[in-house]
């Protein structure tokens, strides 16, 4: 179980840098307001993904 939460947290590290990498690079540009709510509801849904994942493991114990 252990292992999944670890997961977890990397991939919300991951997206977080991820989201914050693009928000750089596109500063300017006028796109940055149209990506980023894209980005986000990925990051959101894998992590809901991944909660999904722990809470079944956990109730199967």
């Amino acid at each position: 179980m252990k292992g999944l939460g670890a997961a977890i947290i990397v991939n919300a590290i991951i997206w977080g840098a991820v989201i914050v990498g693009t928000a750089f690079k596109l500063k300017g540009t006028g796109s940055a307001s149209d990506v980023l709510p894209i980005l986000a509801g990925g990051a959101a849904a894998s992590n809901l993904v991944l909660g999904g994942m722990l809470g079944r493991r956990k109730n199967s114990s």
